[in-house]
């Protein structure tokens, strides 16, 4: 009786591991959103680590997430570890190719709860001069352990939620800070159009007042002459 369940068993697991190893040796997950807001301001909060938090879907997860940044402040070599609960787990990232304001790639490799490294891409494309579309990509491979873990857990599900959490709270920081670009350039530029005005006029007044003064000192001038006379 045992003999028979173990043989059942190892056949069950032996067409598991059969079927596992059926599975794509490589992944990819991604998503595109529209923000109306430059590429320069959308592309500012995605090449420096310092600046996720603001709209990180996993800084969400795990608010007392430990942080650590190495490197640069931002771009090429620029290093972020993180350490948080069983929903952020432990790993890194370190951005590995900039082209300002089109793409950042960053090497990723997650520790905990499970081990694995990834190629993730943010990709930038202007739509005019005040709109732009980002894509948020993550490709790696499979190895047979990520192959059995993918037949319990659809990464593009998973990731792909996370990626669409962050992207909207991307997409509401940008436009934000688009819209108050704007109005700083717009005041500035009323306020230079007033100066410009304010300078014309007094100018004028300037003029209008040496014409004047010109003007009374010629008739005083031709008085005494009369008088002489």
């Amino acid at each position: 009786m045992f003999k028979k369940i173990a043989i059942v068993l190892l056949v069950a697991v032996g067409g598991f591991l059969a079927f596992a190893a059926t599975r794509p040796d490589t992944y990819r997950v991604e998503r595109t959103t529209a923000i109306e807001a430059p590429a320069v301001v959308v592309f500012g909060n995605v090449d420096n680590f310092k600046t996720w938090s603001a709209w990180s879907p996993w800084d969400k997860m795990d608010p007392h997430m430990q942080k650590t940044f190495s490197g640069p402040d931002k771009g090429v070599g620029a290093a972020y570890a993180w350490q948080g609960n069983e929903k952020v787990g432990k790993g890194s990232m370190t951005i590995t190719g900039i082209e300002a304001p089109s793409r950042a790639t960053y090497r990723l490799e997650f520790l905990e709860p499970f081990a694995a490294v990834a190629t993730t891409n943010f990709i930038i494309a202007a739509q005019g001069e005040k709109n732009s579309t980002i894509t948020w990509a993550m490709d790696g491979d499979n190895n047979f352990v990520g192959k059995i873990f993918s037949v319990f857990m659809n990464m593009d599900k998973s990731i792909g939620g996370d990626f669409e959490r962050g992207l909207a709270a991307l997409k509401i920081l940008a436009e934000s800070q688009a819209k108050t670009l704007a109005e700083e350039a717009a005041a500035a530029k009323a306020k230079a159009e007033s100066d410009a005005a304010a300078t014309v006029k007094a100018q004028a007044e300037a003029d209008a007042a040496k014409a004047a003064a010109e003007a009374e000192a010629a008739e005083a001038a031709k008085g005494k002459g009369k008088g002489k006379r």
